[in-house]
């Protein structure tokens, strides 16, 4: 069948919020040889600076990153100042009660350093924790109790990279989050309305009813401010111990005083015992930049890298961006990676997983050549292997911090659900996360996210779950080029994907790269899933070329910084409310 290609319309538009950043004139012109920097009369405008940059999705948070690169902190300072801050402004991902993963660059050593501090499974967990009698399993324990929790490692995390990276101490640092927490912030529409969507999840502890509700149960309106004193206290004990209190003291025994009450597994041995994981980041190279990511656990770092690898045997520049043809090879592309990964994924301080093999060139191409320009492979031809889809709460948040001497952060953490378990520790003031679920409860039984699980992901004490979280940097020459990340659970991988090629093939400044329609295809089920903005006729054309086609909501949502001619660009995803980059 002849297959006519047409090139897909563009109609996304950027959201991007700056704060105390101008462009001046002559950076409107040029900066890089004759190159012009931005195009003043285009469609699609990042930020721009010279100095450091902070990109998150909470505007609050991206200022308070800044202000400490004012203040003369690194890239680590500005980056554990947003995280702390988050888990006051953001709180249906940003968190001290969950877990994440960050990349670290160093800027002098050139040396970029993998953190894993995602949570663990306490000791008393086994295999079984979550079945009934009859061998079902209990999906409201796997999801809605205080056995959802895994052992938080956010604080240990985002202070470790402090100890090892940071200039500042944690008081320092940490005092705007405190400050948030205690005086209060002003609520936005999006907060409100969510704050009374999630009602019933929130309530489900008495101490998250007079958080986040009003003393006579109502809602609390856009322009009325939250205080969360209990917070502040928590994260005040944490600045002040190095967070010895959060694994060690009094918070730890309002964690495990609250464990106990309502039939949780954490102890003050698994608070104890808890230690973030330093692993090897997973490397590649795409076109003449080099990549690095997450690794196992992460399961989308390497996939990135094998789709980029694949992507390599095409010439994508000379394909229309978004045309049937360009989102052919994107989702075939997808479409073996998600085979694999539904395979070969796991705590790799469990399960040896084929990095090297799955990462590789020589593997990318044998894949490659099976791509037919014409006609798309059914999910049967790539793998025979009738499982459900792996897909994730979208609810993760990313942010993405540079400084002036080209010192890199780029941290995704999550408290898996929005809002988690939604259950608040007493005394404590904080959410805690319910990533029990990102285990395999029982295998061939899906978890909340349709995630059928393997015995590499099979529940085991101590052990780390599977995540699709996947913070990158991508460097030429060198140096820093790209440093982005995304929530949105399976979708993070291709939400990443496709930010990075549309740098690198079509020479897109970073929010247009940011910002127009994207697809997503993860093998199973098999449909390929595209945003508004794609053309009537391109989706026509994939369906004739055999794609199953589906509309959807936002896929991803990036927080990027590019870093070109001693220029740095950033831009917030406009596909989420609330997010803002800001320049020093």
């Amino acid at each position: 069948m002849n297959i006519s290609i047409k090139k897909a319309c563009v109609l996304a538009c950027s959201s991007v919020l700056l704060f105390n950043s101008q462009v001046p004139g002559s950076l409107a012109q040029t900066a890089h040889g004759s190159e012009a920097i931005i195009d003043l009369a285009g469609q699609f405008h990042p930020v721009v600076g010279r100095k450091g940059m902070v990109s998150s999705q909470e505007a609050r948070a991206s200022q308070i990153g800044v202000d400490i690169l004012r203040q003369g902190g690194n890239a680590v300072d500005a980056a554990v100042a947003v995280g702390f801050a988050l888990a006051v402004t953001l709180p249906k991902a940003g968190n001290i009660g969950g877990g994440g993963f960050m990349l670290v660059h160093d800027a002098k050593s050139k040396h970029t350093h993998a953190i894993d501090y995602r949570e663990t499974a306490p000791a008393a967990a086994h295999r079984d924790v979550f079945l009934n009698k009859d061998g079902s399993v209990n999906k409201d324990k796997a999801r809605n109790s205080f056995q959802s929790a895994g052992v938080p490692g956010t604080v240990a995390g985002l202070l470790l990279a402090l100890k090892q990276h940071g200039s500042m101490k944690p008081i320092q640092v940490m005092a705007p989050a405190i400050k948030l927490a205690r005086e209060g912030f002003v609520l936005s529409e999006e907060l409100a309305l969510e704050l009374q969507q999630r009602h019933s999840q929130l309530s489900r502890s008495k101490a998250g009813q007079n958080i986040f509700y009003k003393k006579d149960g109502g809602f609390y309106k856009a322009g009325e401010k939250l205080i969360q004193k209990d917070l502040a206290n928590t994260l005040e004990r944490i600045a002040l111990t190095n967070g010895e209190s959060f694994y060690h003291g009094e918070t730890a025994d309002l964690i495990v005083k609250d464990s106990k009450r309502r039939g949780g597994l954490i102890t003050k041995d698994d608070l104890r015992n808890y230690k973030p994981a330093l692993r090897k980041a997973a490397t590649g190279n795409y076109r003449g930049y080099d990549l690095v990511t997450m690794p196992p656990p992460s399961a989308s770092g390497i996939h990135i890298i094998q789709m980029l690898n694949i992507l390599e045997n095409s010439q994508l520049q000379n394909i229309p961006h978004n045309s049937a043809a360009h989102l052919h090879q994107l989702s075939s592309a997808m479409q073996f990676a998600f085979a694999d990964r539904s395979e070969h994924l796991g705590d790799p301080d469990f399960y040896d997983v084929p990095v090297d093999i799955i990462t590789s060139k020589s593997y990318a191409k044998q894949l490659a050549e099976k791509i037919d320009p014409d006609h798309a492979k059914s999910a049967a031809e790539i793998k025979p292997l009738n499982i459900r889809a792996f897909k994730e709460s979208p609810d993760t948040t990313h942010f993405s911090v540079i400084d002036q001497y080209g010192n890199a952060v780029s941290n995704t953490y999550t408290l898996n659900f929005s809002y988690g378990s939604g259950i608040v520790v007493k005394g404590a003031g904080f959410i805690l996360n319910n990533e029990m679920d990102d285990f395999s409860a029982k295998p061939g039984v899906p978890n909340a996210f349709g995630l059928i699980g393997r015995e590499a992901n099979a529940i085991e004490a101590g052990k780390r779950p599977l995540s699709s979280m996947a913070p990158t940097i991508i460097f030429k020459n060198d140096k820093p080029f790209m440093i982005t990340g995304s929530p949105g659970g399976s979708k993070i991988a291709n939400a990443v994907l496709q930010t990075i090629s549309n740098v690198i093939d079509y020479d897109m400044n970073i929010a247009q790269a940011s910002s127009v329609p994207r697809i997503h295809h993860q093998w199973l089920p098999d449909v390929l899933n595209y945003e508004s903005g794609i053309s009537a006729d391109t989706v026509k054309i994939l369906n004739q070329m055999g794609y199953t086609t589906k509309t959807s909501k936002g896929i991803g949502s990036t927080q990027s910084i590019l870093v070109k001619g001693g220029i740095v660009y950033g831009a917030s995803d406009p596909r989420r409310p609330g997010a803002a980059t800001i320049a020093e």
